[in-house]
């Protein structure tokens, strides 16, 4: 699909979902006409109508938080869209990183979780010491005892592997990924790094795949 395709309402305008391409979150929905698509894809960095102000903004022309667009991709009917962007900050001008943070429902039969929450946790256990934390310990022991419990739970995830459990293996896989993280976090390798590296790797799997295939 191209531009020419794609269907602008009354106004000139069509929606975009704006989503974090590593996290999948979205972060804020706004509108484009046809000259900030275009200089969108020009620029590689979203530009959007303002309808309050009637005009065009480039988002972090004046905050610095600018969005570098990864993909952009519309819907079946060509009346919507959704630009994957990297971020440099945050995306609402309230300082969130996501416009969407008002909780309306929350079904109580599901646990909302990401990497990166987690993350940020396990971060703030060693810049904010709590008294009593099992996170807090192993910054306070330092990077030998971090390594040493990351050694445990490489075996302890092998020995579950083995005995053929498959609870007792995800229960191990989730203690490795957790003093992972610690791992991270007392080295200063954040999420973002790890994406990074697995989605470089992605794309020399698949120019190899193309090239065996000629």
């Amino acid at each position: 699909m191209n531009i020419n395709e794609l269907k602008f309402d009354e106004k000139g305008l069509i929606p975009a979902i704006v989503q974090d391409y590593r996290t999948k979150e979205v972060l804020t929905v706004a509108y484009m006409n046809r000259e900030s698509l275009e200089i969108t894809l020009k620029e590689k960095r979203t530009c959007f109508f303002s309808r309050s102000r009637q005009k065009l903004w480039r988002k972090g022309e004046t905050s610095g938080n600018v969005q570098n667009v990864v993909t952009i991709k519309a819907d079946c009917d060509g009346d919507a869209l959704v630009v994957e962007v990297d971020k440099t900050g945050p995306a609402c001008h309230t300082g969130s990183e996501s416009c969407f943070f008002n909780d309306l429902y929350e079904n109580p039969d599901y646990k909302q979780f990401s990497y990166e929450k987690l993350y940020e946790m396990i971060k703030g256990r060693k810049t904010e010491k709590k008294e009593g934390s099992y996170t807090t310990y192993l910054f306070e022991k330092g990077l030998d005892k971090i390594l040493k419990k990351v050694g445990e739970e490489c075996t302890e995830v092998i020995i579950g592997a083995k005995g053929g459990s498959k609870e007792e293996t995800i229960f191990e896989i989730a203690d490795l990924a957790y003093h992972v993280m610690v791992l991270m976090v007392e080295t200063g390798i954040s999420t973002s790094d790890i994406f990074d590296e697995l989605a470089s790797r992605h794309v020399v799997d698949k120019k190899i795949k193309q090239e065996t295939m000629k």
